[in-house]
């Protein structure tokens, strides 16, 4: 074998071929799991093309193992996979495309190795390796991917603008590959990209989210961001990330360009995280800067309000991008609205108060709070970074006095509106509401103890304040 497989591996591989021979049919691995294996990464998912039915294929290599695993097949595409443990295996025929201008979706005709080879985006994933009998293990490589492996190199096997125009996906997966494999796009290949960038206009928005979590989720999404940027597709696909970009100048005063900072933010934040959605939120944290900008003279640039702005702006934004609407949008939002909170707490003679509503008002979120602002940290004076952290474990280190103390985090009021309602015959109106905030209020103005017995006694006070009369 050409590449470096595990026994289990080896064991399925020999089945699947075994299963082809039988069937006399041709088969070959091929892609992602070619490239991987010789660069030395890991992969779960293995790639067979065969010259014949991929399903009748899938079907006879599911019948070697013991229990035989469900074949999931899609007859529309003549695709079937199984799944065995933690592998993926997909069986697809080898074939010819065609597509039409409008569309990526392709017309399909059954071809041959080489058609298929030459069907696939880059020539570092149209790599195959033969499980036949008479050449089993051999490299089939028709388009030097190997070599391009070697020179870290992103190329198409067709003409670069062909393969662009033909699936317009492409020019983002080729900027994935990039960031994931720290590839360079050959000039060509880019070239082609920035002159076909409006072709993204026909691909589906959920595609397009799709890449755009797998660049976040690179070691150093900077390197993706920065490839759209330039190649002018991020200005179709998320136009108000383009706006950052630049620094205006008045009077010789100037801002920084808030497009790379995002970036610095984004990488700093990846350096400590693996999560996407605080990889997002550092995406958009400074979002509606563009929106807020202002010249004050005798004081220079200001964005006030920038991050209630973005956080209005979050929703939106992830419906347009396909991104989900559920907790994560929200996680993304409060994020943005809080980033600045931790800073202004860093200022001498700050209350427990102000500790306790930045406790409360980010809750569960909290230390994913504190990382994105150390990650908005990108000045390159160090003495200012080096005041910024210690700033910011100060806030840590009050934070966590406080929470002990009083018990913040995720935390309710202890007297609920129903049980105002209750306690006083109240049907739902604007007075339980009242009462319930003013109790909020005075737990986290420190005028009361957290727990339910002083909230009670605050209830009842603030009842009698209004008029109102206990039920017995």
């Amino acid at each position: 074998m050409y590449i470096n497989c595990s026994e289990k591996e080896l064991q399925i591989l020999g089945w699947i071929a075994a299963a082809a021979e039988s069937l006399g049919m041709p088969c070959y691995l091929v892609g992602g799991f070619v490239r991987d294996r010789i660069l030395g990464r890991e992969t779960k998912d293995i790639d067979i093309v065969c010259v014949g039915s991929g399903i009748e294929l899938a079907a006879a290599v599911a019948e070697k193992f013991n229990p035989k695993p469900e074949v999931n097949f899609f007859k529309n595409f003549g695709t079937a996979q199984i799944k065995v443990g933690d592998l993926e295996i997909e069986f697809v025929g080898a074939r010819k495309e065609s597509y039409h201008p409008e569309s990526r979706k392709p017309a399909v005709e059954t071809g041959s190795l080489e058609d298929d080879q030459l069907r696939r985006d880059f020539t570092i994933n149209a790599m195959a390796i033969s499980l036949n009998a008479g050449d089993y293990g051999n490299l089939v490589d028709p388009f030097n991917g190997l070599q391009d492996l070697s020179l870290k190199l992103i190329q198409t096997p067709l003409a670069p603008a062909q393969t662009f125009i033909d699936d317009p996906l492409r020019m983002m997966r080729a900027i994935r590959f990039s960031a994931q494999l720290g590839f360079s796009i050959s000039e060509t290949t880019f070239a082609a990209i920035v002159e076909n960038a409006n072709r993204i206009s026909i691909v589906s928005g959920e595609r397009i989210a799709d890449e755009l979590n797998k660049i976040l989720l690179c070691k150093k999404p900077s390197v993706g961001f920065d490839l759209l940027y330039k190649s002018g597709l991020l200005k179709l696909i998320f136009p108000q990330m383009v706006d950052l970009a630049g620094a205006e100048y008045i009077d010789g005063q100037g801002h920084k360009d808030n497009f790379y900072h995002t970036l610095q933010v984004v990488d700093n934040v990846a350096a400590v995280s693996d999560d996407l959605w605080l990889r997002w939120a550092a995406v958009m944290h400074d979002i509606a800067k563009p929106l807020t900008k202002k010249f004050e003279e005798g004081h220079g640039w200001t964005f006030h309000g920038h991050e209630v702005v973005g956080a209005r702006m979050v929703p939106k934004l992830f419906a347009k991008l396909k991104l989900p609407q559920h907790e994560k949008m929200r996680f993304v939002q409060k994020l943005v609205e809080l980033h600045l909170r931790p800073i202004s707490v860093t200022k001498e003679n700050i209350t427990d108060s102000a500790i306790r509503r930045l406790l409360f008002d980010a809750g569960e979120d909290f230390d994913a709070l504190m990382t994105l602002c150390s990650a908005d940290i990108t000045s390159k004076n160090k003495q200012k970074v080096k005041r910024f952290l210690e700033n910011f474990e100060m806030v840590r280190q009050r934070c966590a006095a406080v929470e002990e103390k009083d018990h913040l985090r995720n935390w309710q009021p202890p007297i609920s509106g129903e049980l105002i309602m209750q306690t006083f015959a109240l049907d739902p109106c604007r007075t339980v509401g009242d009462i319930k905030n003013a109790i909020r209020e005075a737990i986290l103005d420190g005028l009361i103890p957290n727990n339910y017995e002083a909230a009670h006694a605050f209830m009842l006070e603030k009842a009698k304040e209004q008029g109102l009369v206990q039920v017995l």
